[in-house]
């Protein structure tokens, strides 16, 4: 395990600020969550990396008032493997603006999770039925 990651007895695994950027690199849907009307939106969306910057294009039918006039937002992206029981989740906190038809995220915190595979009889414990 990288010196920079710490896994809890569940497997879960608090990932460094690389490895988050190297996941989120593998992958160009995710999600932003914003404020609209005074509560938290959800909408999913295609994204891109430039540099450590989260660029998301605006496109038809995504509503983001918030994001052209640098508010806190959020993105999240993550992925999940069924068969493994695997999968990873990152979440990059930070403000938005405006950047021609596209919306700029610029992280302040970057946290990541990556659930490892627990044994057998660990799944068969957590089981519901």
């Amino acid at each position: 395990m990288d010196p920079l990651t710490r896994a809890d007895s569940d497997g879960l695994e608090q990932l460094d600020r690389q490895t988050c950027y190297d996941l989120l690199s593998r992958t160009s849907i995710g999600r932003l969550v914003f404020t609209q009307g005074a509560l938290p939106a959800i909408e999913p969306v295609r994204f891109s990396l430039d540099g450590h910057d989260v660029v998301v294009r605006a496109e038809q039918g995504l509503h983001l008032p918030a994001a052209s006039r640098m508010a806190v937002v959020a993105f999240e992206a993550d992925a999940y493997d069924e068969d493994t029981r695997t999968g990873w989740c990152v979440v990059l906190i930070g403000r938005s603006r405006a950047d021609g038809d596209r919306v700029r995220i610029m992280p302040e915190i970057v946290r990541g999770r990556r659930i490892r595979s627990l044994p057998l009889a660990a799944h068969q414990d957590t089981a519901v039925g």
